[in-house]
Parts: structure tokens; C-alpha cells; sequence
């Protein structure tokens, strides 16, 4: 797999990352509602392609993670490359289509998360 095209596990993995540094593999567990072997094994790949450093700390509780500037450079790539292909997708929609669009992601976005854990980064910036 070229350095661009992250699998949707390793591309949330590494968004929570970029959004947590200092994470454990147990918020990460936690956050995504998987066990924690799934997320050591993405964890595994993750540092030996040199995207995520575990940092030094007690082991019982998990060493602290952050990004590389390796790991941070594949994910701007990703997002990029994904944003691309919304806008792509979007190009030529009225700006009313659009606005209802957002609304009805707004409201299936509140139907599936209530408690809304992850805020919406881009809420509200319709140029994403």
C-alpha cells in the first residue's frame, strides 16, 4: 500500500492520535469500542512503518503515543486526498442542496452518536 492510501482503521487510528497525543491503547480501545488486541495489532503496524512513536512510561498502563512527523505527513495526505473526493463528489451542488445536506448529516450524525463523544471539527464550515 502506497504511504497516501490509509485503510479507514489506520486513518481513525491515526486521526485519534493526531487528536490525543499521549494516548494510550486503552483510550484508543475505549473510544472506538474495539478490543484492545485489534487496536495492538494496528498499533504494531503503525510504529513499524514509522507513523506512531510509543513513548517511554510505565508499561502497566500503557506507553504514551504520538505521532511521527512521518505518521503526521501520511494522514495530511489521506485527509487531503479524501477531501478531495468530497468536494469532487459535492462539485456542482446548488449551495441549498448543500444546506440540506448538512443539516440531514447533523441530524443521522445525532441519531447515531447522542452523546456526540467526537466533535464535529469542521461544524459549521461548509468548505470542507
Amino acid at each position: 500500500m502506497e504511504d497516501g492510501g490509509l485503510t479507514l482503521a489506520q486513518h481513525s487510528l491515526l486521526g485519534f492520535i493526531a487528536r490525543n497525543p499521549g494516548c494510550r491503547a486503552t483510550d484508543i480501545s475505549e473510544a472506538f469500542g474495539v478490543h484492545r488486541s485489534t487496536v495492538s495489532r494496528q498499533l504494531r503496524h503503525a510504529v513499524e512503518a514509522g507513523w506512531v512513536e510509543a513513548e517511554t512510561g510505565p508499561a502497566r498502563i500503557g506507553h504514551p503515543l504520538r505521532l511521527t512527523d512521518h505518521g503526521a505527513q501520511i494522514l495530511r495526505r489521506a485527509v487531503d486526498s479524501r477531501l478531495d473526493d468530497v468536494r469532487a463528489g459535492l462539485g456542482g451542488w446548488a449551495p441549498d442542496d448543500l444546506d440540506r445536506f448538512v443539516t440531514l448529516l447533523r441530524r443521522f450524525r445525532a441519531g447515531v452518536d447522542p452523546d456526540a463523544r467526537t466533535p464535529d471539527q469542521n461544524d459549521g464550515d461548509c468548505s470542507a
